[in-house]
């Protein structure tokens, strides 16, 4: 196929050089010489070095393309992070040190299992880096996950107002350990009030806030500006200087060292 196009393309051009020598004589072209042509430019390799030169300008185009595309989606995407609301100790869930230079800010469900796997990953940063980096974490049960997942939400805010930050964080983990994910919720003797028992909160107090239409709204709060992030899915966390406000996204339950990698670039690369 290759070599009938090019001996047509070959007597095309022979056809129309004539043409123009002859001012409109219209000859053919020899088809012995035409075939000579062809044979000449297939064996010394000149066709098939042409083909990879054309097929090498139109992969780099590509890319290129790829990657101005690839770098236009970051820039948006870190653009959007910006406008994740700045963390504000009192009224955040904060793990570590709430002076930290870098926050690792996750919108997260409780009945996600990328959430469930990603859990400890935070964690993991804050000991690497010591009191540089903290952990805010903030509510986007997903529709599908529901009734669990916002039951689950409201629950550990009521954890938080009967027993402050660090009871939060216990009764945090201690859902991730046990749920059963997918909208599944907690197993029988793990929900959320038995989970609040342990901790030592108090029943009638705990139930009585189960039903407090001001701690949805929190949970909605968490909601709304992660919609106006960007948010999408979870575990989605926002990794925030601070200091300057350079942020970028870390999407999905990613391993520590992506974490790791955009905590060293919103520092600007410092150790």
């Amino acid at each position: 196929m290759r070599r009938q196009v090019l001996a047509t393309l070959l007597a095309a051009a022979l056809a129309a050089s004539a043409r123009a020598a002859d001012s409109g004589a219209g000859a053919a072209p020899d088809p012995a010489l035409v075939d000579a042509i062809v044979r000449k430019i297939e064996s010394d390799g000149t066709l098939d070095r042409a083909v990879e030169r054309a097929l090498a300008r139109v992969a780099e185009r590509q890319q290129d393309a790829r990657r101005k595309a690839q770098a236009q989606q970051q820039a948006q995407a870190a653009e959007r992070a910006k406008r994740a609301r700045k963390v504000v100790p009192g009224r955040d869930h904060v793990r570590g040190q709430a002076s930290a230079e870098v926050s690792l800010i996750e919108y997260s469900d409780f009945e996600c299992p990328y959430c469930k796997r990603f859990h400890a990953t935070p964690a993991s940063l804050l000991e690497r880096h010591g009191g540089r980096v903290n952990w805010v974490y903030r509510h986007f049960p997903l529709g599908f996950h529901d009734p669990a997942a916002q039951r689950e939400a409201i629950a550990s805010e009521c954890a938080a107002k009967l027993g402050g930050n660090e009871v939060f964080w216990r009764y945090v983990d201690a859902v991730f350990a046990n749920t059963r994910s997918n909208g599944e919720g907690l197993p029988e003797g793990k929900s959320e009030r038995a989970i609040a028992a342990e901790l030592g909160l108090k029943s009638e107090e705990f139930s009585r806030c189960l039903d407090d239409p001001k701690i949805a709204q929190r949970v909605d709060e968490d909601v709304a500006d992660g919609n106006a992030a960007g948010v999408s899915g979870t575990p989605a966390t926002v990794v925030r200087n601070n200091r300057n406000g350079a942020s970028e996204w870390v999407v999905g339950a990613q391993p520590a060292e992506a974490l790791d990698a955009a905590i060293r670039r919103v520092l600007g690369g410092k150790p």
